[in-house]
């Protein structure tokens, strides 16, 4: 049954099982609904008695009750509704359902005493006290949503902290001067780059000032709390003014970049504009605590940093071993419309309380302009608030208005605290507005020309809280005056350094301090030392298929578990997974940490991994990569999200801040890294030509065409071809186990970091042909060109391919008894060995046709890629033989994918 009136499909049910709770244990319930209940009940069945005679005494005090109740319980619900959150609005909207009527009250009944449960502390309190108590913590400057909560103890914590009228900030002098000043610095250098650099890009914070006062005091307030680092993210608005005046990016430096005559150091890469850029700081809080900052580098992509920064924050809370996630905290700034629009916001919320992704709470402060670009809310988003996708987690909502600074900075700190205790993400949805267009350049007239003039007369921050200020006695205005004053000096000062600075060897030097700059040595195709000793490689072995004595596993796998022992025992050889699973064992007994992170990664999507075992009668847990060595390295495994975008860049951002550790990211398939796209263009292929951050991230890519469709067929390569240049990745398509143990293990080795992508085998993992001997894990390593291992006496064709369609030439070359052929393997085509690869075919110098061989269509693949290459190393054309251009990636037919089959490969002998 439903027992309130005002409820709504959200909260009905809800409802209904407080009352259901109510009637199995009365004590079960808040005092408040138990009341609430009981009035309700005597009101029930007093009109059951009788239609005629007025309702007893106690049933019409009960009655009254539940009516309070449910009048405190609705403001505590959508209270936020008809708050005072928008600074251009001349008056809250009104919300009828908290009118009085809508309980069955009227003004006579204000001057009544009630009981209010746990509200005002409980007892007798009037009815006109309640509501006053309640529109001041409900519908003031701040609209609290939390009643979408279902942990009873959460909610109970925060009407705990915001009643009664406890949401109305208290703040010393000391304090609200600090405030003020912040907002002086934030609008004067606002003002400053306006008029100093006007028409330039700045992406201005203007109508959202407050912004600064709050990072400032939530700073002060991780001192408080002992926390010790914060690691950042946010798009291009306001980023200067953070930069400035938050993480002390000296002016200097800023207004340096400004300059027409500004060029980066070419040395470090192509670089980025300015509002792109991260920072590193440390930051010294009243208190003394001194705060680390980390402001992760951000392309315009608005809000595919959020899952980089918690890649970081997870990384930089292992390095601090902060298994409690207490020193660290993740904060991102986002924009309205992107934080309601952009479907890894969903992601990232969705991950933030999994094993193997959560940071202990993210703090979300969304920066709301209430317009994204030129398109306003009504046309932005279907819900109330751009917030709404928070509720997905039940993560409180705090809104509140950008023009009252004191109530922000209260928010603040209450979401703060709230992360802090519960470890759960918060957000803050601070409403203000844009006072120029979307950028310094752009005319928003044209389009929002009433809402532009409400903004062109509207007072700024600092005007109104110096108001509040001179009224409360804290200051005067000449003091103001000076405050604002100094500022100004300090910027003219920084500026008339730069005019008169002389270009010199210190500046580049100083330029680089407090960035996010890794510099390292260039790529390079030195071999390193990957083999493993039969010894390291027994112990591995041990280790990967020895299970607890009294631990009762799956019976197939307890047989895969003894042919990979009896593999190494009897020198048989070994397939692709077994290959891994001893590289990642070798990798951590000489103590370099291993995480594997994807859909499904445990297993494995071909069932072919198994790192992690489960018990068959009890679920116990067992990873075998665990139980290696007494000092190994630690090894983690987690199946993802059915996410792309998000867990790809929380690994990314997670092998930026831990390069000691060979990070991987798995694909379920190939085709799923097309979710991903942004990361992989923003971040994984350029992060260190823009902004010198280094990563060594392994992607593995499921590749091959099988015959399943065009769906898990290809992993796009040649996109990942497409965007190599300046060495700022590897793409890797291998064709043996030993390839991929040297591949992984070479990734530690070398000095230097970039992201590795590998078309990882589906079929190869079980083909017969496709395993290694002992042998080639303890000597050689890894080779980017293999020649052919039998090559012919007298060569007259030389076919290059890469991946598994070496198997099917070879195959093919065996069953029609051709002689003639030559088979290279190009194993990484990017950075190409190109000598080596000129070496190894100069060996077959005689040959008269020179082919490509691909599985994958003409139009994709490494054939656009290698075509021109080829072209220009050998002096001469390379002829094609492969399926031929196509829209979609493949046939959907098994019969019509034999059929290709077997005309390229007929067509790659031919000649």
């Amino acid at each position: 049954m439903n027992v309130l009136s005002f409820a709504n499909p959200s909260n009905a049910e809800l409802l209904d099982g407080y009352y259901r709770d109510w009637k199995a244990d009365p004590d079960s319930v808040d005092p408040t609904w138990r009341a609430f209940f009981e009035g309700f009940e005597l009101a029930r069945n007093g009109a059951a008695t009788t239609t005629t005679a007025p309702p007893p005494e106690g049933a019409e005090s009960g009655l009254r009750q539940s009516r309070v109740a449910s009048l405190i319980y609705a403001y505590r619900d959508i209270g936020h509704t008809c708050a005072r959150l928008d600074p251009l609005a001349e008056s809250p909207p009104p919300q009828p359902r908290l009118a009085l009527e809508s309980f069955e009250l009227s003004e006579t009944d204000l001057d009544l005493v009630v009981d209010t449960g746990n509200y005002l502390g409980g007892g007798p309190h009037s009815l006109r006290d309640v509501i006053a108590g309640l529109r001041q913590t409900y519908c003031s400057s701040i609209g609290f949503e939390y009643l979408h909560i279902q942990d009873v103890d959460i909610r109970r914590w925060i009407q705990r902290r915001i009643e009664p009228g406890r949401a109305s900030p208290e703040f010393s002098g000391e304090q609200k001067l600090r405030i003020l000043r912040k907002i002086y610095q934030a609008e004067v250098f606002e003002r400053f780059l306006h008029t100093r650099y006007a028409g330039q890009k700045r992406f201005s914070l203007e109508g959202g000032e407050t912004l600064i006062p709050c990072l400032d005091n939530i700073i002060e307030h991780c001192g408080r709390l002992g926390l010790k680092e914060v690691v950042m993210g946010m798009a291009h608005r306001g980023r200067l003014n953070v930069l400035a005046n938050i993480l002390k990016k000296s002016y200097d430096f800023l207004f340096e970049e400004f300059s027409e005559n500004y060029i980066p150091n070419t040395v470090a890469g192509d670089g980025d504009v300015k509002y792109h850029l991260g920072y590193e700081t440390t930051v010294a809080t009243e208190a003394g605590a001194e705060i680390e900052i980390r402001l992760a580098s951000n392309p315009s992509h608005l809000e595919a940093v959020d899952p980089v920064v918690e890649g970081m924050a997870r990384a930089r809370q292992r390095i601090r071993e902060d298994s409690e996630r207490r020193l660290v905290v993740p904060l991102l700034i986002h924009g309205d419309a992107a934080f309601a629009g952009q479907g890894i916001v969903a992601e990232v919320l969705n991950f933030s309380q999994l094993p193997g992704y959560r940071t202990g709470g993210t703090l979300h402060i969304v920066v709301n302009n209430q317009i994204g670009f030129t398109t306003t809310p009504l046309e932005a988003r279907s819900s109330r608030y751009c917030t709404d996708v928070a509720k997905l987690i039940e993560a409180p909502i705090f809104h509140v208005n950008g023009d009252d600074p004191l109530a922000v900075i209260y928010a603040a700190e209450l979401a703060l605290d709230f992360r802090h205790r519960f470890q759960r993400d918060v957000v803050i949805d601070m409403v203000c507005y844009r006072r120029h267009g979307h950028n310094e350049a752009d005319e928003p007239m044209f389009t929002q020309p009433l809402l532009y003039q409400r903004i062109a007369k509207h007072p700024p921050i600092s005007q109104l809280l110096l108001a509040r200020l001179v009224e409360d006695g804290t200051l005067t205005e000449k003091h103001a005056h000076s405050l604002r004053e100094e500022f100004q000096e300090t910027l003219e000062s920084a500026l008339d350094r730069v005019k008169k600075k002389q270009e010199d060897a210190r500046k580049t030097r100083k330029k680089f301090r407090g960035s996010t700059a890794v510099f390292q040595p260039g790529y390079s195709f030195d071999p390193v030392d990957t083999t493993a000793t039969r010894g390291q490689l027994e112990t591995i072995a041990r280790g990967l298929t020895r299970v607890p004595g009294n631990f009762q596993v799956n019976p197939k796998i307890k047989r895969l578990l003894e042919a990979r022992w009896q593999a190494f025992q009897e020198d048989q050889p070994i397939d692709w997974a077994y290959a891994e699973s001893l590289a990642f064992g070798t990798l951590l007994a000489e103590g370099t940490p291993v995480r594997l992170s994807g859909q499904d990664s445990e297993r494995g999507t071909f069932s072919q991994r198994h790192a992690a075992l489960y018990d068959i009668q009890s679920y116990e847990r067992y990873v075998p990569l665990l139980h290696l060595t007494p000092d190994q390295a630690r090894f983690c495994v987690y199946n993802s999200t059915l996410s792309e975008a998000g867990v790809l860049g929380f690994d990314f951002g997670y092998s930026l801040e831990y390069p000691p550790m060979l990070c991987i990211w798995e694909a379920q398939f190939g085709d799923f890294v097309n979710g991903a796209q942004v990361i992989i263009d923003q971040f994984i292929t350029s992060s260190e030509s823009k902004w010198q951050r280094v990563s060594g991230l392994v992607m593995l890519l499921p590749h091959g065409y099988e015959g399943q469709g065009p769906e898990h067929s290809s992993a796009r390569l040649e996109r990942f071809l497409q965007a190599s240049a300046e060495d700022n990745i590897q793409v890797c398509n291998l064709t043996t186990p030993a390839q991929y143990f040297h591949l992984l293990r070479r990734q530690m080795k070398r000095s230097f970091r970039k992201p590795l992508v590998i078309m990882a085998p589906k079929s190869l993992l079980r083909h017969k042909a496709a395993v290694s001997p002992w042998s080639d894990l303890h000597q050689g390593g890894f080779a980017e060109i293999l020649a052919d291992p039998s090559p012919p006496k007298k060569t007259r064709r030389v076919i290059l391919c890469s991946g598994k369609v070496f198997y099917d030439l070879d195959d093919f070359r065996r069953k029609k008894k051709i002689r003639d052929t030559a088979l290279v393997r190009v194993e990484q085509l990017y950075p190409l060995h190109s000598d080596r690869l000129k070496e190894i075919v100069s060996a077959h110098g005689d040959a008269a046709d020179w082919v490509w061989c691909q599985e994958e269509s003409g139009n994709m693949g490494a054939w656009p890629y290698m075509a021109p290459r080829l072209e220009r190393l050998f002096g001469r054309p390379f002829r094609y033989a492969g399926r031929g251009p196509s829209a979609s990636p493949a046939v959907g037919s098994l019969a019509l994918h034999k059929q290709e089959l077997a005309e390229f490969l007929e067509d790659a002998f031919s000649s």
